[in-house]
């Protein structure tokens, strides 16, 4: 991904959530920017994964165009707008030390969470600037449903609070072996609805699935957005209703 290719195995995720920098061995946490009104019944390592509704605002999914995910989130903070960037942390081996490298896990997707109308400004506001063959950020429409004035067009997604904090609950864990997954790599159909109880996963909602010959806990934004834990052991979940 162009964005990430010149950092160094030091880079921390402050290039995209706005935390604190740690070059050490761990990196920082994926959490919500600073900005970002929050409360939690649940915060590892200083970072909340619940937010509070607030007036009108809701969860957007945007499109990035190919391998701008920081100018992206650039350009929407300098809006003074709130946006959520997934993170994968990725182990490699450099003159034989361990690193942990932030990448972004959905590249072509951000989130921003705001009103109908600011998103809309900020979208007639993304222009094609020369050197550029198309805007830096786009609607992600929702393909199952039509707009009401509109029978032929598609509205723009939107996620539901409790599913946005409970897909921040899972990317805010520093664990490389969460991973982006499609349901062609799922080696059976996704099952029982559960909730991790145990471990570094306890808390995240999703449904079990078996991928790479492991039991793991899939959590669904929508059709193209899953995100498999770690293993997780049957013993370590209990059945529950969605989210």
């Amino acid at each position: 991904m162009e964005d990430t290719t010149n950092l160094s195995p030091k880079a921390d995720a402050s290039l995209y959530n706005g935390q604190p920098s740690d070059t050490g061995l761990l990196c920082p946490s994926a959490g919500l920017i600073s900005r970002m009104p929050s409360t939690s019944d649940d915060v590892r390592n200083g970072v909340s994964v619940e937010n509070v509704p607030v007036g009108n605002k809701q969860w957007f999914v945007l499109r990035v165009s190919y391998g701008r995910i920081i100018k992206a989130k650039a350009f929407i903070e300098t809006k003074g707008l709130e946006c959520y960037v997934p993170l994968r942390y990725k182990e490699v081996r450099k003159q034989g030390k361990k690193r942990i490298i932030p990448t972004a896990l959905l590249p072509s997707l951000i989130f921003v969470h705001e009103s109908a109308e600011q998103v809309e400004t900020l979208l007639h506001d993304n222009k094609v600037v020369a050197n550029e063959s198309r805007p830096l950020l786009s609607y992600y429409f929702d393909h199952t449903i039509h707009r009401q004035d509109n029978p032929n067009r598609n509205p723009p997604l939107t996620i539901r609070d409790e599913a946005m904090n409970n897909f921040i609950r899972l990317t805010s864990i520093k664990n490389p072996h969460i991973i982006p997954v499609t349901s062609n790599i799922i080696q059976f159909k996704l099952g029982d609805n559960v909730v991790v109880t145990e471990g570094e996963f306890k808390g995240v909602h999703g449904r079990v699935a078996r991928i790479a010959g492991q039991q793991r806990v899939i959590v669904e934004l929508f059709d193209e957005c899953l995100v498999a834990t770690a293993y997780v052991p049957r013993e370590a979940m209990k059945l529950c209703n969605r989210i």
